[in-house]
């Protein structure tokens, strides 16, 4: 089940979910430092992590899932955000060079076609990261915090089941591992709780992030795409939550 987009928003908006955002945006930037000519797609609820990457990318779009819900981004310029279904996204195939999940795998009601159609939409020399909960975090077991919703993984979890949509584990990281707790002064402390939780406690992170590449020298079973996916317009953010009935 899907969260609320609203909700979502409203998370990284507070105190916890700014930690929570400065915290993995700073994996991100160290995992992707150079990203010109490159095309980003954040899927799920990645608008948080995707502002960071605007100016420094070729282009940088956001897709959401219709069953969480959208909301216009960037808050200036032109809106960059659209609702999809999760299994059929509205893009040609080979079209984009970087794709980063979050809020997205753990919610996904059909894993593996989820995953073979981010495959089938990213370049061949292109990169993925995915951003799930912990399954030994403690994040992952207090539902205060999106990150206590879906289904959390261990980053060897995560592995297998890109292995087996056709993707090459190359990295993991770590992230969040001051406890979910909206206390002024453990949040004032968050960096060290960072620099001491990657040192000795990584296991014990919120947040595991694998990046991988893409396979093509495997045999594949994803489908082509349809000239009907092909030209279908994405629905854009209408107001300040879901889109309003057509």
């Amino acid at each position: 089940m899907w969260s609320d987009v609203v909700d979502l928003r409203d998370f990284y908006t507070s105190s916890l979910g700014y930690v929570a955002r400065r915290g993995i945006g700073r994996r991100l930037r160290d995992m992707w430092p150079d990203m010109e000519n490159q095309r980003l797609l954040g899927l799920g609820y990645a608008t948080p992590f995707l502002g960071s990457f605007l100016g420094k990318a070729e282009r940088v779009m956001a897709m959401m899932p219709a069953a969480q819900g959208v909301l216009p981004w960037p808050p200036e310029g032109p809106n960059a955000t659209a609702l999809v279904e999760e299994s059929d996204l509205p893009l040609p195939d080979l079209s984009v060079d970087r794709v980063l999940l979050v809020h997205a795998l753990e919610h996904a009601e059909a894993v593996r076609p989820f995953l073979r159609e981010v495959w089938r939409v990213m370049a061949s020399s292109g990169r993925l990261i995915i951003v799930v909960p912990n399954r030994r975090g403690i994040w992952a077991r207090i539902d205060s915090t999106p990150f206590g919703h879906g289904h959390p993984y261990t980053a060897g979890q995560i592995s297998r089941l890109l292995r087996d949509n056709l993707f090459t584990p190359i990295r993991t990281r770590s992230a969040l591992f001051i406890p979910p707790f909206a206390w002024r002064l453990w949040l004032s402390s968050a960096g060290a709780w960072e620099q001491a939780g990657e040192r000795w406690f990584n296991r014990f992170a919120g947040v595991v992030m694998i990046e991988a590449g893409k396979q093509i020298y495997a045999p594949t079973a994803v489908r082509a795409v349809s000239v009907k996916a092909i030209r279908r317009r994405p629905q854009p953010a209408i107001g300040m939550g879901h889109p309003a009935p057509g």
